[in-house]
């Protein structure tokens, strides 16, 4: 569940998610928590033809699963933890969504600068067997290679990406020419970096939907209570409350697990999440000096560090703080600080200060509690809790601890068939190899796309489609029938916005109308990568309110209330000051 929506709109209006939902509020199974895994589970089990709910009390994927690294990696590091399982799994999974979801998971060549041949050997056994951070230092050559050996190991079957090599001082900097002249080695390897994950996660809704009416689901629907059998919601638009029932209860609230146990009456302590930051820089130095791959390492105090090319932008992180989930999760100035000192440390003649920041963010990881465990020898591992719901005698729960987004897909096929054994089901379909969204079908390579938008562009025009293709993946054709469908004259409906040409005012149209799209701020923060990117200027905000009013019907005052939201959540969570003035509602798209 999301923290991610600071104050309330409360429309006229009735959504039809939510009252799809009271009309039938029986299911066999409700999942509480719209984040990733809660989503794959949910298209998992409507796969399987159960009669499913999913309610989320913000936006999809706008809690934790809207603050990660965006990649999709099998966590080289974690075979110093021992977590071989978890590696193997993950180090899998990155392979299978390079193949299920090409439209949004790409290759990413991972380099790690290394300045010493032998140090870190007589700690790691160390840090293995305590699990304590102590004094780190940095990894030498030697535990680097045996580390990367280990990680090839497990790509052996069914692996798409290179195995990792080594190179000298020479050859590391005729390739990154601005690293720290001291380099003494390079080794890359491949990982994955997932360019839009909110809309990975969408199209994952939509898969579930696709499956036919027994899958419902509703956004900004918070759970908060137990009556007996049954779940007491909330409908966070309006403020109604109302009641659903199931045989299974699934709690997939991400850090927030222990918080709605709470609300249901359940005293749990299964999490102990941290807090990672990240900052997006416009740094077109930065951007040519990471040569279109990401550079990776541990910094000495322990912390895992990243610097890579995304949409445009450079991506650096990570933090691994201690964080309490009734608090909200923000980038500090003293994160950003140290985002600058890690740059400096690898790249020392790159210039990078606070007017370059476009976008920062913040989240809590799904951690299981640690005691004194160091935080980043904290498990990424995962576990499935079963319980009572609540005071019932009748219905049983499942809580996952843990998760993250490289291993949704077969974290969400091990808590299915948790469940599919609780109704006495067994599974009938296999997401093994089942294409997400816009995945399917999609071309992947250059003839394969110019076929492609051969038979989709007639009415758009290649470059046009190309463009759609790359956003949408092959969902680009729905998008293309809705601008189609809306003007007699596709190539005028379609005319690029006056500040965004990138957009235009039928595509915002399906965004707000067929994206389950609620908020102003669903539309610049996950439907679109326009304000990650630092697009979101006034300008922008302005002309995208008006669109987003239009394609809705939103009164005057909804419009106010909808941009004061939003404009208000971009400052607090992710530094974007703009102002919420008033604005009239011109033009309709339906």
């Amino acid at each position: 569940m999301s923290t991610s929506q600071t104050g309330q709109v409360n429309p006229a209006d009735v959504r039809s998610e939510v009252e799809a939902i009271r009309a039938n509020p029986r299911a066999q199974v409700v999942i509480i928590g719209g984040g990733i895994n809660g989503i794959g589970t949910f298209r998992d089990l409507a796969l399987q033809g159960v009669d499913v709910i999913l309610v989320e009390r913000g936006d999809y994927a706008s809690g934790a699963s809207s603050a990660s690294s965006h990649m999709i990696h099998g966590g080289v590091r974690y075979l110093e933890n021992g977590e071989f399982r978890l590696v193997r799994e993950s180090v899998q999974e990155r392979n299978r969504l390079l193949r299920l979801a090409p439209h949004y998971v790409k290759p990413l060549p991972t380099t790690i600068p290394i300045f010493s041949t032998f140090s870190g050997i007589l700690s790691a056994p160390l840090r293995f067997l305590t699990h304590k951070q102590g004094k780190a230092k940095e990894r030498g050559a030697l535990l680097i290679k045996v580390g990367l050996m280990g990680y090839d190991s497990f790509s052996r079957d069914g692996g798409n990406v290179p195995r990792h090599k080594f190179v000298g001082r020479k050859k590391s900097l005729q390739k990154l020419p601005k690293l720290r002249p001291d380099v003494k080695y390079t080794a890359t390897y491949y990982d994955a970096a997932v360019e839009n994950p909110e809309r990975l996660a969408l199209d994952l809704v939509q898969d579930a939907l696709a499956t036919g009416p027994k899958a419902r689901t509703a956004n900004y629907v918070e759970a908060i209570g137990a009556n007996g059998d049954a779940v007491v919601l909330r409908d966070v638009v309006s403020g109604a409350t109302f009641e659903v029932t199931a045989d299974v209860v699934i709690n997939t609230s991400g850090p927030w697990t222990d918080l709605t146990n709470e609300a249901f009456g359940e005293t749990t302590h299964y999490m102990g999440g941290t807090k990672g930051s990240h900052i997006v820089l416009d740094n077109p130095e930065l951007y040519e000096a990471c040569a279109g791959g990401e550079v990776f390492f541990e910094n000495n105090d322990g912390r895992i560090v990243l610097i890579y090319p995304l949409n445009g932008r450079v991506l650096v992180g990570t933090t691994d703080l201690e964080a309490d989930p009734r608090e909200p999760a923000l980038c500090t100035e003293e994160e950003v600080d140290y985002f600058f000192k890690l740059v400096d440390h690898v790249f020392p003649t790159i210039t990078v200060d606070r007017p370059q920041i476009v976008y920062r963010y913040s989240g809590i990881r799904p951690l299981p509690g640690h005691g004194d465990t160091a935080p980043g020898f904290v498990s990424r591992d995962y576990r499935i809790e079963q319980t009572s719901f609540g005071t019932s005698k009748t219905v049983k729960q499942l809580s996952l601890v843990g998760g993250k987004w490289t291993t949704f897909r077969a974290l969400s096929e091990h808590l299915s068939n948790d469940t599919l054994a609780l109704l006495g089901l067994e599974r009938t379909v296999s997401t093994t190899d089942l294409a997400i969204g816009g995945g399917v079908g999609y071309p992947q390579t250059p003839a394969a796309v110019a076929n492609w938008v051969k038979a989709h562009g007639a009415d758009l025009g290649e470059e046009r489609t190309r463009t759609l293709l790359a956003r949408y993946g092959t969902k680009a054709s729905a998008v293309i029938d809705y601008i189609v469908a809306h003007d007699d004259d596709a190539a005028e409906t379609d005319a690029p916005l006056a500040t965004l040409p990138g957009y235009s005012t039928a595509e915002i149209a399906y965004l707000m109308t067929r994206e389950h799209t609620v908020h102003l701020s669903d539309l610049v923060l996950r439907r679109s990568i326009i304000a990650f990117v630092g697009a979101l200027t006034q300008a922008v905000f302005d002309e995208l309110s008006t669109l987003a009013a239009a394609a809705q019907g939103w009164s005057a005052d909804r419009l106010d209330a909808e941009r004061e939201q939003a404009a208000e959540n971009l400052r607090f969570f992710h530094d974007i000051v703009l102002e919420a003035k008033h604005m009239t509602v011109t033009g309709t798209v339906n």
